[in-house]
């Protein structure tokens, strides 16, 4: 009883003492900054007179009386110190914030301070003062400033912040124990609802070592750790890790409750800062562990560099991505097509800003317009006169485009004809159709209609052969780019930042996945390769189960998945049936053999194609369905233009392994 009554009084007396401590630095903290920077300035004067007297003390072997020298080495000191200290800008220093950089910062300026007080003590005797004190009082002033402000630091840092954090302080480690991963834990102190209980790291001769008091722990420690110490989350601070690297660390992070976060590649940190801000969720381009490759530079200026270029869909993930990456390659003048009002300011907005931070500005030329209509895209084309054309304007949303046949075909097809026949007339070089893999046995109306528009570029490219001065037509096919508009990805951040349930069309779907800028790197590089015709495929890498994208993206999340086997897992995955017209994969070749290219990322596909006329005639009779409305007739014209076209429920019903 007399033990529990001395630890509860213990424990008042403590809190009363930290409640005390924290009204205290409170209202210090509400002082004019001014009034602060004096208060101080009074506190080093104080530790100015007393490291006198102590160095007084050591000199002598004993504690000395404060007499008239020690005052007047002091006054000395103290008028020395000050003026050396504002010329170094020692009082705009933050003092809490106080870390390594301010205290080697201190130390200069004590190394200067010595210097008048050793000619001053030194060169000049006076009685009853030692010559050494000018040596010994800077060493022990620097030490009484020193851990002053580590005091103050210590104080507000970790325990009035501690005391007014609102949020329960969360548990973290850092994965990774370089550079990076210091500068994080540093940055992280000043975070009053975090705490780093951790560092991992792979190279095991760091393994028990300590970082700041923090323990390095290797790999093999990492599921005992996060079972033992109730970590919440895991930071990854491997900015120049491969990601097949990271794709191993974060796949093994997955079986556990923790939620995981990430620093950028080394690329997007070049300053060699790092702070909190630059944390982010791990993108699934991190998931994919796909490995980027370097742009063949010589292919990127080819059909770009000091050339009029157009990209029609500017306003759009792809379009824009490709305005961004071909303003880096110094056209002339880049032109945006755009139907859209909003997307065709936002984007222009952006290019404007970016092309005049050039060495030599990039003038950007916004363009109105819609490809449905031949006159006007004709009249855009000869005003503007582009030397090379990005075609990615396009409907891709499958199930709309699905539900408005017309409106789709009309855009799709006709918009890439009118766009094409313009750019032969007006003497375009380079002309890209962005293509998608939907295109490849379609069972939509989306992918058959850009079947279409392969099957007119390839008939205009073997009606002019080898003519001289041609349009050299292409084709580029791909597969989903993350983060475009209507990608799974973003939905299901939003799904799971809600509480879920996160929603899937079917739990066997498959895509093919890749990052927008490396999409629009490889269309311009393959472009660049074309000499007429060519349908180009994409290396998309292995294909991802979408229902194994949700569970990583909910576990990565710090929660866990809820189901039969685990009915108190925190977000459920609920199947809602495949949308009409959606398969269960999609392919990227209709052929077979693909041949390789100077690229390892690009392939040529081998695909069949319709003479012009034929196809000429075909498109004339849709051309004339689409104006009277009627999608049956243009549906059944699309499925005799496309034969591999087929409906969902048939394509469904005999699911086969991908043929790419």
């Amino acid at each position: 009883m007399l033990s529990d009554l001395i630890d509860r009084r213990l424990s008042t007396l403590q809190r009363s003492w930290g409640d005390a401590i924290v009204d205290l630095f409170d209202r210090l903290g509400a002082l004019p900054r001014r009034v602060r920077q004096v208060i101080v300035a009074v506190i080093d004067a104080v530790l100015c007179t007393a490291a006198v007297w102590v160095a007084f003390s050591l000199r002598l072997g004993e504690f000395y009386r404060i007499e008239s020298n020690i005052l007047m080495v002091a006054a000395v000191a103290i008028a020395v110190w000050f003026p050396i200290a504002l010329w170094r800008g020692v009082y705009r220093s933050i003092v809490r914030f106080s870390g390594g950089r301010a205290m080697a910062a201190l130390g200069m300026t004590v190394v200067i301070y010595t210097l008048p007080m050793t000619i001053v003590f030194m060169a000049n005797g006076f009685d009853g003062i030692p010559r050494t004190i000018a040596l010994i009082q800077p060493i022990v002033f620097l030490a009484l400033m020193a851990i002053s402000r580590l005091a103050i630091r210590f104080a507000v840092i970790d325990i009035v912040n501690s005391r007014h954090a609102e949020n329960p302080r969360r548990v973290v480690a850092i994965y990774g124990a370089g550079s990076a991963g210091q500068q994080l834990a540093s940055s992280l102190r000043h975070e009053p609802h975090v705490r780093v209980e951790a560092f991992v790291d792979d190279d095991i001769r760091l393994a028990g070592q300590q970082l700041d008091g923090i323990t390095v722990h290797p790999p093999t420690m990492l599921g005992p750790l996060l079972d033992d110490r109730q970590i919440d989350e895991v930071l990854l601070a491997l900015p120049s890790a491969t990601r097949s690297r990271r794709k191993a660390i974060i796949e093994a992070l997955q079986e556990y409750p923790v939620a995981v976060r990430s620093l950028p590649s080394m690329g997007n940190l070049i300053d060699g800062k790092v702070s909190i801000s630059d944390l982010r969720d791990v993108s699934i381009d991190d998931l994919l562990g796909r490995e980027p490759v370097r742009p063949n530079e010589l292919l990127i200026g080819k059909t770009i560099a000091g050339k009029r270029v157009m990209v029609t869909g500017a306003g759009g993930s792809i379009g824009s991505e490709l305005c961004r990456q071909i303003l880096r390659a110094r056209p002339a003048e880049l032109i945006l097509l755009e139907r859209s009002e909003y997307a065709l300011y936002a984007i222009g907005t952006e290019l404007d800003a970016a092309a005049a931070a050039l060495d030599v500005p990039v003038p950007i030329t916004p363009v109105l317009g819609d490809l449905g209509i031949r006159a006007s895209v004709q009249r855009i084309f000869e005003r503007h006169r582009p030397q090379t054309v990005f075609h990615a304007a396009a409907y891709k949303h499958v199930p709309l485009v699905e539900s408005n046949p017309i409106a789709g075909l009309r855009n799709n097809i006709f918009g890439t004809l009118n766009a094409c026949l313009a750019a032969e007339e007006v003497g375009v070089a380079n002309f890209v159709l962005i293509s998608t893999d939907k295109a490849v046995r379609p069972t939509n109306v989306m992918g058959a209609s850009k079947r279409v528009c392969e099957l007119i570029l390839q008939a205009r490219a073997q009606l002019h052969g080898d003519k001289r001065g041609r349009t050299i037509l292409t084709m580029v096919r791909f597969g989903n780019v993350l983060g475009s508009s209507g990608s799974v990805v973003p939905r299901f951040q939003r799904q799971i930042s809600e509480g879920g349930p996160v929603t899937l069309t079917h739990r066997d779907v498959t895509r093919y996945f890749m990052t927008i800028p490396e999409a629009a790197q490889l269309v311009i590089q393959a472009g660049a390769m074309a000499k007429g015709g060519e349908v180009f495929v994409l290396d998309m890498g292995e294909p991802v189960r979408i229902l194994d994208l949700a569970k990583s993206m909910i576990n990565l999340s710090g929660m866990t998945v809820r189901d039969e086997a685990n009915p108190d897992g925190d977000i459920e995955i609920c199947e809602v049936g495949l949308r009409p017209g959606e398969k269960l994969y999609e392919e990227l070749l209709i052929g077979d053999s693909p041949e390789p290219t100077v690229h390892e990322r690009i392939r040529r596909a081998n695909e069949v194609m319709i003479p012009w006329n034929a196809l000429a005639a075909s498109l004339s009779r849709m051309d004339a369905l689409l104006d009277q409305g009627d999608s049956s007739g243009a549906i059944a014209l699309l499925s005799r233009l496309v034969p591999e076209y087929r409906s969902a429920i048939v394509c469904d019903s005999k699911v086969a392994a991908p043929a790419s």
